[in-house]
């Protein structure tokens, strides 16, 4: 029963995800028919159509469904690591970390390799920094490090504002497009497709332990699980891959934290399935994102975070009233 659900989830995730990818080739303030798009991915189309699909769009698209898979797999992993179904990618503080460095380098009119540069910095920094203070003298527990990341967030997002009130009146739009989301610049997939493949390939391989530390430290202590060791394993891999996807597009926030009570919700608990379908579900909910982004008011380009909020409030709203007692030990 549970590998028919589980076959028939995967296969329904793929026609989506396939579907979006066409959708996003074909629509945009140009026309593309459905066929000149499939004409490109074969190389067939004519020069211009060529150019705008493998060029522009495709790579928009790829770099979308990376970021959006890697914030649903840090959800994932923020969830096991903090043992709350609340918790979400940025709970750490990395988002807010990110925007401080990326704005006070957009500020001091640094160039863009300088700009992705500092917001990776600032989130990781912002992370260990989160880390550092909930560790003290002794061993953190997933409560202390959960406020600890509340609190500093709310920290960063004081020196944020500081920064936009201090800040030109000609750099305001592109601040406040980075801060909700842009993928207007994002054309180089390689290295989130990168990152996702191999946290993938590890979670797949440590997924047991993922399912014994999501039932509480004792029983994975019972069970021989190095428990602290794996702490820092996943709380490193979620930082990473927070990090990263900030630095690629800007904070773009709820697909780490509805995408995976989504998965739960349709195929249990179990992080063999919850993994690969939340990065599978979390990059076609990005695509999506994006394609309606700019497409709804093209040629302007909306902020793809506002979206995502849109359709990840309500949805969160009905998950949250569905969900069953328990689903979260």
């Amino acid at each position: 029963m549970n590998t028919a659900r589980n076959g028939a989830l995967f296969a329904g995730l793929f026609l989506l995800a396939g579907a979006a990818f066409i959708a996003a080739l074909a629509t945009g303030s140009a026309d593309v028919t459905f066929s000149e798009s499939i004409n490109a991915l074969r190389g067939s189309a004519p020069d211009h159509i060529q150019s705008l699909v493998m060029g522009l769009r495709l790579p928009r698209a790829m770099t979308a469904f990376a970021v959006g898979g890697l914030l649903a797999v840090a959800g994932v992993l923020m969830q096991v690591l903090l043992r709350n179904p609340l918790a979400e990618p940025y709970i750490l503080g990395s988002s807010g970390g990110a925007a401080v460095a990326a704005l006070l380098a957009m500020t001091l009119g640094m160039s863009s390799l300088i700009i992705d540069l500092s917001a990776f910095g600032g989130a990781m920094a912002a992370t260990l920094l989160v880390f550092a203070i909930a560790h003290g003298t002794g061993s953190w527990t997933p409560a202390r490090l959960l406020l600890t990341g509340v609190v500093l967030a709310a920290g960063f997002s004081a020196a944020t504002t500081l920064l936009l009130a201090l800040s030109p009146d000609q750099n305001l739009r592109g601040m406040l497009f980075w801060l909700m989301g842009d993928l207007s610049f994002a054309f180089n997939p390689a290295r989130c497709l990168w990152l996702l493949a191999i946290l993938l390939i590890a979670g797949m391989a440590s997924a047991r332990h993922l399912n014994v530390l999501s039932r509480g430290e004792l029983q994975a202590a019972i069970a021989g699980l190095p428990v602290k060791g794996f702490r820092y394993l996943i709380f490193s891999a979620a930082a990473l891959a927070t990090a990263l996807s900030v630095t690629t597009v800007g904070v773009i926030g709820f697909i780490g934290l509805v995408v995976p009570h989504l998965i739960r919700i349709i195929a249990g608990s179990d992080h063999r399935v919850v993994l690969p379908a939340s990065a599978l579900a979390g990059g076609t909910l990005l695509v999506v994102a994006d394609t309606l982004a700019r497409t709804l008011m093209a040629p302007r380009q909306l902020p793809v975070g506002a979206l995502t909020a849109a359709i990840g409030v309500p949805l969160f709203l009905i998950l949250m009233s569905r969900s069953r007692q328990g689903r979260y030990q």
